[in-house]
């Protein structure tokens, strides 16, 4: 198995990052500095990551969180902030967020220690759809949210939305649903920021086929088969 697939395999990081640790000299194999392109036995090499040994899981574990505004997308914090290894630190496994949700937005992120998994939904090239509710506000919501039904530029680079569905419009506030596709970062507030409106809430519901449901903030729940198998399914 390729080192890179191996690490990511292992939970440890997207295959992607890995070639960052490798390049970096924080990877090991049968204590011998690891090289880009290697490969290693699973069964047999032993891998570490900055001094730890790494290993398989015999099993992977799929979390789906509802990250409440304040929370940070991180495993720890430098500022002493909530994150979201702490709100699912009694499933007894160390799992890693899967993207990103800034610290004022809210709503479905997906924890595992599936690398591989992981990098399918994260990276951009998979085009995994995302569902924003986003509650906006200024003059002519409505108007300008339609406005996001075409490509929009904002600080050089140009943002699509697959749809925006109007839920609500009064004279200074509204809220609709957006989905994107890009996963570009700060992607929705930044479309909004580009037709002159300002976010007040940003919640993310829908990632692929997984919908937050009942749940509330803060609280997680594992995947159901049915749900894995929907991620397993991802090319």
């Amino acid at each position: 198995m390729r080192l890179q697939k191996y690490l990511s395999a292992c939970g440890a990081c997207s295959r992607r990052k890995a070639e960052e640790l490798i390049l970096a000299g924080r990877v090991r194999v049968n204590g011998v500095t690891a090289v880009l392109g290697q490969s290693v036995n699973e069964e047999e090499d032993a891998v570490e990551l900055d001094g730890t040994l790494l290993a398989l899981p015999e099993k992977h574990t799929y979390i789906m969180l509802y990250k409440p505004r304040g929370c940070v997308t991180t495993l720890s914090d430098p500022q002493g902030r909530q994150t979201v290894a702490e709100l699912v630190s009694d499933a007894g496994v160390r799992l890693y967020p899967v993207g990103r949700l800034d610290v004022q937005s809210e709503g479905l992120l997906l924890m595992t220690d599936d690398g591989e998994t992981a990098n399918k939904l994260a990276h951009p090239s998979h085009g995994v759809e995302k569902t924003y509710r986003v509650w906006v506000r200024g003059e002519n919501c409505a108007e300008k949210l339609s406005c996001l039904r075409e490509p929009v530029k904002y600080e050089k680079e140009t943002y699509h939305a697959l749809s925006v569905e109007l839920l609500h419009a009064g004279k200074t506030r509204a809220r609709a649903d957006i989905t994107v596709a890009e996963g570009k970062n700060h992607e929705v507030r930044n479309m909004c920021a580009a037709v002159g409106l300002q976010v007040e809430r940003l919640l993310r519901w829908r990632q692929g086929e997984l919908t937050l449901r009942n749940m509330a903030a803060g609280e997680w729940r594992y995947l159901t088969h049915a749900e894995i198998n929907s991620l397993e399914r991802l090319e």
